[in-house]
This record gives structure tokens, sequence and C-alpha cells, in this order.
């Protein structure tokens, strides 16, 4: 409640708290800890520097909010920059002398980024003018932006985007090199500063390409997308927390109201629903890890081999698929049981004597950035719907004349053949959908489906993304659990006390898509 700092003179300053935090994730090497050691990094796999993102959560959302956005953007430098510059930054943020930001939303363009305006003129020295402003901007005063514009010329939409290095001080220049004119007084997440910024004939650097801005950004936009999924468990577990060490010390009828029966209940559930999330979301992160590893060796060496393409192509297909399912079900589950936690304390959690009303304000964060929920459904769909396209004969013969049923045939362990049997039945409830909503054609017409889906069909088929969205994370979810109870049979009783939890809302879902 003590806010990130102060705004003055274009430039954000933290407060003596977030500052003292700033100091303690340097001593701790916070910021390096997935760095290259070339760059004074330590070079540890992801999958710790994305865990650790549950760990800060669950003490408050805000600095996690503020410490990401150091290694994120030295992943970025990694990954685009140029040699000269990765040598020069990448040191100085995990010294903690800057941080970054990535500028993509303007008041004309939040979800529909191909609509940007901020406009970037090349200059004789091979630099370019940005002029323009972005809004909504995390940790916008932190030193180094990474900037969404168009060039002049450039084809409309996402393909003719391209992505900048600004900084906000340049030897030579006199002044900033961009005016942080505004920090937002926000709902919750007070502890971060979240900005306005102006663009004035800013100096910046093109990364790469021009044109391939968009693809550059989709990198650290799903990498952030896990990280606030993760963010969303570590507000999950905090509420909880809270929840029930207050349910254990409040005595009434005689006894905690931890023990009555109602309670009781809600508690396990709710903590049974966080376990899960937990363990989808790290057998996830070590699908990214494995991608990012990957993918940062193919540019350095150019060339994978066969076994590694493999990885990589696995990998990458598990963390696109999954990318949009988690940030959806995370963020929505914190909002969720952030409003429960409230209500174990009755009228106690409405006031600020206890942190939960600042849980559940900040909850609502992680909830919009990087893509609200309904965003990250149509994602779902989209790489759905990109499947049946590119490549049809795949798609509708797994759906259309493979029977969802083979499976069942296979042997296992029990909760193999459960889980085969809710998959089973999540298929064969989906496939009617898609018939319902599709209306795809009874002949070879069919293997060509750009000739008969058209966009009518299609957003008669979107109506439903945001249960396709749930229903599908539900699956995953149990699919994980059954997997990790092959490793551990003692992971079972999560599996089936995840299934008892989830199964009356899957078949409230198949129920809306029968009568919508």
């Amino acid at each position: 409640e003590f806010g990130a700092g102060e705004l003055r003179d274009g430039k954000t300053y933290p407060n003596e708290y977030l500052q003292a935090t700033y100091n303690e994730a340097i001593e701790l090497g916070f910021h390096g800890l997935c760095l290259q050691k070339k760059y004074d990094g330590m070079e540890l796999p992801a999958t710790l520097q994305i865990i650790q993102t549950a760990f800060l959560a669950r003490a408050c959302t805000a600095t996690m909010t503020q410490l990401a956005f150091f290694p994120s953007i030295a992943d970025m430098l990694t990954r685009y920059a140029d040699e000269e510059d990765k040598k020069r930054l990448i040191p100085k943020i995990i010294a903690g002398e800057i941080s970054g930001a990535m500028c993509l939303t303007e008041s004309g363009a939040g979800s529909d980024v191909g609509s940007i305006s901020t406009s970037a003129v090349k200059q004789d020295d091979g630099t370019y003018l940005l002029n323009g402003s972005k809004i909504f901007i995390s940790n916008g005063g932190g030193g180094i932006q990474l900037v969404l514009a168009r060039t002049k010329g450039a084809p409309e939409g996402t393909r003719g985007i391209s992505m900048f290095l600004v900084e906000q001080e340049i030897p030579g220049k006199e002044g900033l090199n961009y005016k942080v004119v505004k920090d937002e007084h926000k709902m919750g997440l007070h502890g971060s500063f979240t900005t306005e910024i102006l663009y004035e004939n800013s100096v910046g650097k093109l990364m790469r390409e021009e044109n391939h801005g968009f693809l550059y950004m989709l990198h650290l936009m799903n990498s952030a997308r896990l990280a606030t999924a993760m963010q969303g468990l570590g507000g999950v577990e905090n509420c909880l927390y809270q929840a029930r060490k207050y349910a254990e010390e409040r005595k009434q009828f005689g006894k905690p109201i931890a023990e009555l029966p109602l309670m009781k209940r809600n508690l396990e559930d709710y903590e049974t629903e966080r376990d899960a999330l937990r363990a989808l979301l790290v057998d996830t992160v070590s699908f990214m890890d494995i991608y990012q590893r990957l993918d940062l060796k193919e540019r350095e060496v150019g060339k994978l081999n066969k076994e590694e393409q493999k990885l990589f192509d696995d990998s990458k297909i598990w963390t696109r698929k999954r990318t949009p399912l988690l940030k959806y079900y995370a963020t929505e589950l914190y909002t969720t049981l952030s409003t429960k936690a409230i209500q174990v304390f009755g009228g106690y959690g409405y006031m600020k004597d206890y942190p939960v009303e600042r849980i559940h304000r900040d909850s609502f964060g992680p909830l919009l950035y990087e893509g609200t929920s309904q965003i990250q459904a149509l994602m779902a769909l989209k790489d759905l719907m990109k499947y049946a396209m590119n490549e049809p004969k795949k798609f509708f013969a797994n759906i259309f004349f493979k029977h969802p049923g083979q499976d069942l045939l296979k042997g296992g362990h029990k909760w193999e053949k459960d889980f085969r049997h809710d998959h089973y039945v999540f298929k064969k409830k989906m496939i009617r959908l898609l018939l319902k909503c599709l209306k795809p054609p009874r002949n070879i017409k069919l293997m060509s489906p750009k000739k008969w889906i058209t966009e009518e069909k299609v957003n008669v088929l979107m109506e439903h993304a945001e249960t396709l969205c749930q229903a599908s994370s539900y699956m995953e979810t149990l699919r994980v659990l059954a997997e990790h109870a092959n490793k551990d049979e003692s992971r079972a009783d999560l599996f089936y006390r995840y299934k008892r939890l989830v199964t009356p809302r899957i078949k409230a879902i198949y129920c809306d898509w029968d009568i919508r």
C-alpha cells in the first residue's frame, strides 16, 4: 500500500521499500539466474526462473511484476539484440542498474496489436526516430524498452510491425530519449509501476529485421503468459494460506470454523485445485525450458541434431498448446479463490485489517494483462482451427474416421483407464459441437476446409471458445495428474480428488454445448 515510488520529470523513482527489494534481488543473483554465463549470468534452467515467480507472487503479486522485467527483457536481448548491445546491456540488467519494459499497447490498439500507430522513420545513421505513445506499460521507467512501431510503407496489420530497442538516456543527447508522462492509479498492484510513455523523435535501434517485430514479441508474450500463470498460482497459494490460517484460528459454535462440515469441504476443494494447477504448471514449464534452451542453441549454432530437433518440436507443441489454457485457468482461479478467501473471513475479509482484500484486488492484474481470459480462449480456438486448415487430412481423419474410444482398449492403471474414458467422452462431445457449428460437407471437400469453413461458421464456434478452453484446461490437468500417478502411485489420490471436483463442471459445459 506504500506504492512503487514516484514519477518526476519524465522518470520513475522506486521508493525505499521497492529499492530494498531490488537490492536484495541483486544480492541473491535473482536477475541473472537463467542468463548466459558470458553475460555474468548463472545459466541455470529456465524452470527455476519461472517457478520462483510463484514464490514471489505468493508474498506479493506487485513485487513479482516489478522484478520480472529484469530477466525477461534480458532474455529478449539475448535472442534478438546484436552482440554489442548484449555485452553492454545484459550485465547492467543482472547488476540491477537498469531494467526494461515491453511496449505494445496504445489507446487505440489493445488486443488488436496490428492497429498500432507509433511510427518509426529511418535515419541516415541507421537509427530510427519514433513518435507516438504507449499506455498501460508495466515498469515503463526501467531504462530500456522494446517498442513495437510501424515503419514508413510497412504492410498493414501485424505483418508490418517492427521492434526497436529504445533507451531512456543516450550519451550526447540532450534530455530524456522518451518520457514517462503518467503513473496509473490502479485498483490493485499498487507496488508496481503502470505507465504511459511519450515518444517525441525518440532514437531507437531496429531489432533484427523490419516487419518481424510481432514474431519477436510472441516469444516474450508466450513466456510472460506462463509467468503470469505462475503468478496466479502464487496468488492462489497466498489467499488459501490466509484462509486456512484464519479458519483454524477463528472459533464459532464452540470450534474452529475450519472444522465445520461445509467450510472443511470448501477448503479441501480449494486446496485440491491449487495442487492440481501446480502440477499442470510445473509439467508445462519443463517443456518450455527445453524449448527455449534449444531455441537459443539453434540461434547461436545454426542447426540442431536429429534428437535435439525432435525434442524441440515436441516441447514447442506442448508449450504452445498449454500456454493459453494455463494463462486462462490460473488467473481465473486466482480471482475466484481470492473471492472465496474473503468469504472465509466474513466481514473481516472486507476490511483492510487483513490482507485478503488486497490479494483480491491484486488478482485482477494477472487476469487482464498479457491478454484477457477471452483472448486466451480465442487463442486456443485459433490453434485448433489452424491445425484443421493446415493439416486437414490428419485433423479430420482423427476426428471423423478414427473412433475416439479406441484408446479405451488399452491396458494400464485404473487412473489411466479412467482418464482415457473421460477424454473419450470429451472428444465425442467436442466432435458433436464441431459438427453442429462448422457443418462440414459429406464428400471429398471435407479435406479442403478452406473451401467450406466460412467466417460465419467460425463465428458460431467462437461463441463456445471460453467453454472449450475451460474443458480443455480440465482435461490437460487430468492428463498430467494421471501421468504423475504412473510415476508415483501416491499421486493417484490427487487425480481422483481433482476428477471428483471438476466432473460436475465438465458435465455442465457439455450441457451448454448441447443447448446453445
